[in-house]
């Protein structure tokens, strides 16, 4: 089954960028679970989002997120588990859930 593992942190902690032991973590983590991650991305800064809704037939758009929150989300995994579990144990060892979370979500299977 798949799941995404969606990463959320405060980004003011890479103002300055990704600490050079942070990022060994992350290729790490890549190798580890090289055969299970199918997809997955760092985000541009929240700053750089925007938000779109349509409401009475209009688009709507507004700078930045939907929300104000005091962790952004940064990136995301898309990986192969066999059940929550497992996706569960790929996502406590994402560098990011010592300073932030991760939010496991099935992927949803359409017929």
């Amino acid at each position: 089954m798949q799941y995404l593992l969606l990463i959320y942190e405060n980004e003011k902690r890479f103002e300055k960028g990704y600490p050079d032991t942070e990022m060994q973590e992350y290729i790490a983590f890549g190798k580890e679970f090289g055969k299970a991650i199918q997809g997955g991305n760092a985000l541009q800064p929240i700053s750089s989002a925007t938000t779109v809704r349509v409401r009475d037939g209009k688009r709507l758009t507004t700078d930045g997120p939907f929300a104000e929150t005091k962790e952004q989300l940064g990136g995301y995994y898309l990986v192969e588990a066999r059940d929550l579990d497992e996706a569960m144990t790929m996502a406590a060892k994402i560098p990011a859930a010592r300073y932030g979370s991760i939010e496991v979500r099935p992927i949803m299977k359409f017929d």
